[in-house]
């Protein structure tokens, strides 16, 4: 049996490169270089056909931990719910105040960014507090 040790998360969007531009500042990560022959992206998006042109980008961890994320154009626009979201791990083994505190915080960089916020989820007897966030394309996703 076959064990995966990668995989890639893809969004559906209107705006591949602008959308993974948000969520490398996000997460830290980068843009790969552009294909051999080009010296940048814009340079292999004008060697594209028109249709073609704008309609992918992707960007990943510099250390190569985490999933690489890819950015694909759609026609229709998010209606509903997203059904899988990203949980960023902020607050990874804080609790009580300080972890509202560092939540917080970061969520301030992130709407400074363009997310939005939608709510706080106080702590309960299951989990701890996190805040609930949009991308700027309205994903959901949450930082905890």
């Amino acid at each position: 049996m076959v064990s995966v040790k990668q995989f890639q998360v893809t969004f559906d969007c209107a705006e591949p490169e602008r959308l993974a531009r948000f969520w490398c500042e996000v997460l830290g990560y980068v843009v790969p270089t552009p294909p051999e022959g080009f010296a940048t992206w814009d340079d292999f998006d004008r060697s594209l056909p028109p249709g073609k042109r704008g309609s992918a980008f992707a960007c990943g961890d510099p250390a190569g931990v985490g999933p690489r994320l890819f950015f694909q154009r759609v026609p229709e626009g998010k209606v509903v719910k997203n059904r899988v979201h990203l949980c960023v791990r902020a607050g990874t083994g804080l609790v009580g105040a300080e972890r509202l505190a560092t939540l917080e915080a970061e969520c301030a960089r992130l709407v400074a960014l363009g997310a939005q916020r939608v709510r706080l989820l106080l702590a309960d007897d299951d989990n701890e507090s996190c805040i609930v966030l949009q991308d700027i394309e309205g994903n959901e996703f949450c930082l905890d």
